[in-house]
């Protein structure tokens, strides 16, 4: 099954593993929330990353998604650039941020539970972020 945008509407459980090629480790977990607003819906992300240092810091990001009439997901980063997108035939995706390139398979298997797996790669960065998440019993 492949989700329409409406479909994410609501408050979701998310946490989310980093794991740096250098051996250090992240965590975060938290809440992410989907609200329509128009054409589009606002995701919005807050929680605590844990970092391999042990220190915790709050954390927090939007993103915009929309929905194109054939039923593709369009993600925008906050100020309206795009970022990426999926469709049924296609749930990996690539950015390229210079110059480091992001690659990311989203998993919707198990729906309504979802995952996206983020490989990151280039002279800055190096990670693998892999977030799970979850509805919450308010959404449901």
């Amino acid at each position: 099954m492949f989700p329409r945008l409406q479909d994410f509407t609501g408050e979701w459980r998310v946490t989310r593993d980093i794991a740096h090629a250098d051996g250090a480790a992240a965590k975060f977990e938290g809440r992410a929330r989907f609200v329509q607003d128009g054409a589009k819906a606002v995701y919005s992300e807050t929680g605590t990353l844990r970092l391999a240092t042990g220190e915790s810091i709050k954390a927090e990001r939007r993103y915009l998604w929309a929905e194109d009439q054939i039923g593709t997901l369009q993600v925008f980063f906050e100020d309206g650039r795009h970022f990426h997108e999926i469709s049924a035939e296609e749930t990996v995706a690539e950015h390229w941020c210079g110059p480091d390139t992001y690659h990311v398979t989203y998993d919707f298997g198990d729906w309504p539970s979802w995952s996206s797996v983020w490989r990151v790669k280039g002279p800055r960065k190096d990670y693998c972020m892999t977030s799970h998440y979850w509805r919450t019993l308010a959404s449901s």
